[in-house]
């Protein structure tokens, strides 16, 4: 999709840290938006920053936790805007956790916002898609679907499904003008490696760290003009490390272990334990 001017984009987690920085792409490329965000997250400096650069965007709050709010958005986007041309499926949640800690509501949660709700919102924008024969896709997954850290099974999870998800939409769409990418960041300087690091104050490994909002908010808009299958964001390439531990998941995950990645994960779900520990009764 060459030319975005005029077309209509419907972004999901635009109220998160990179969600932000999307917003400020896509409205570089003029495009009609529908923002959805989570009630009561970071919605002041959404509307600061849509104000600032695109006052006519409309602002959705939704829970995406629930499939009737997926279908919701959709409706919401046709009845403002009259089609969705780009789908940017960018809400995440994350819970840094030794798993059997974690509740069953916790992981049905991460399941539900990370993979259930992009996979429904798709669904839903897709029939129209096909019958202009024109719109494209975008999952944001990450490099921790690839590389299997410790404590975050759930959104490890989803993450790599999303990127399995995509491409098989590519397959299945291909040659109907509807296409599919997944923009996969390592530690993005913003939202949840952000708070990490403010609760355990450390950060990653330098391979992966480093990298800024907006050079992936940009790859976002590179994935759906040019129509890149995948985009990985990393300061340093990191395709080699990621064909070796495909080929040897033992040698992977020792490079975990000694880039530190795995320990980085477990200080974090140290933190956030120790951050929800019950107070002693009097």
């Amino acid at each position: 999709m060459k030319d975005l001017s005029c077309k209509t984009a419907l972004l999901t987690g635009a109220n998160g840290g990179l969600g932000i920085h999307i917003v400020r792409a896509l409205a570089e490329e003029k495009m009609n938006l529908l923002l959805v965000a989570y009630p009561e997250l970071g919605l002041d400096d959404l509307r600061a920053i849509v104000s600032a650069v695109c006052p006519q965007a409309q602002l959705l709050l939704a829970d995406l936790r629930h499939p009737a709010e997926c279908a919701r958005v959709v409706r919401q986007a046709d009845e403002l805007f009259g089609s969705v041309d780009v789908l940017v499926n960018n809400a995440a949640m994350e819970f840094s956790s030794v798993y059997h800690e974690l509740s069953e509501n916790q992981v049905r949660d991460v399941l539900a916002v990370n993979l259930q709700a992009p996979m429904l919102i798709a669904r839903h924008v897709l029939a129209g898609m096909v019958a202009r024969k024109s719109g494209h896709i975008v999952n944001m997954s990450s490099l921790a679907g690839k590389g299997n850290p410790a404590c975050q099974e759930p959104y490890v999870a989803t993450k790599a499904a999303l990127t399995a998800f995509t491409l098989s939409l590519r397959a299945t769409y291909r040659g109907t003008g509807v296409s599919a990418s997944v923009v996969c960041p390592g530690f993005v300087e913003a939202g949840i490696y952000a708070r990490i690091k403010t609760r355990t104050g450390r950060s990653a490994n330098a391979i992966f760290s480093g990298n800024s909002p907006e050079r992936v908010a940009r790859a976002v808009v590179r994935a759906i003009r040019r129509d890149v299958p995948e985009i990985i964001v990393n300061r340093v390439p990191v395709r080699p490390s990621l064909a070796l531990s495909a080929l040897s998941p033992t040698l992977g995950a020792w490079m975990m272990d000694v880039l530190g990645v795995n320990e980085f994960f477990r200080d974090a779900a140290r933190a956030e334990k120790q951050i929800h520990k019950p107070e002693a009764a009097d």
